[in-house]
């Protein structure tokens, strides 16, 4: 399998994963009507939608920034297509079609539904995380590889 192949799995994988979660999280287990549901301690299902960007970033532009948002994910989904076409590294392409699922995940979110679904929230000694996604956490993960791969190779010159 070649390298875009990979890439290109792992985006439909993280594009899958994240919509299912999602269609399960308003559909099946209605999250919306039990607003907060803990799990474990330390792990709540949370219903919230994020009409922002990360972290509630930019959060007041109104019906505009559902369309700003949208489009500026594109075009960097389409920035990292041209990295993951061009990569020689199986990782590098693998981490890019993880980070590109998930932001597809989340635009499809602000196209659907004028906001993005999150609902895992995660909280410790009277500390708490932003409440995030499946496709959040997906992004995470590949920019963590990211880092890694360039840290190592960084190592190796």
């Amino acid at each position: 399998m070649n390298n875009r192949v990979a890439g290109l799995a792992c985006l439909l994988g993280a594009l899958v994963a994240d919509q299912a979660s999602k269609y399960w999280i308003l559909y099946v287990y209605d999250l919306p009507a039990r607003e907060s549901v803990p799990l474990l301690p330390g792990l709540n299902l949370t219903m919230v939608w994020n009409h922002a960007i990360t972290f509630g970033m930019l959060g007041g532009a109104g019906a505009a920034g559902r369309i700003i948002f949208s489009i500026a994910a594109l075009l960097i989904v389409t920035g990292l297509g041209v990295w993951l076409a061009r990569t020689p590294r199986r990782w590098v392409a693998m981490a890019l079609g993880l980070i590109m699922g998930g932001a597809i995940g989340n635009v499809t979110d602000r196209l659907r539904f004028g906001a993005v679904v999150d609902f895992i929230h995660a909280h410790a000694y009277g500390h708490s995380w932003p409440v995030f996604n499946i496709a959040d956490a997906l992004i995470d993960c590949g920019v963590a590889i990211l880092i890694i791969d360039n840290m190592r190779n960084r190592d190796a010159n």
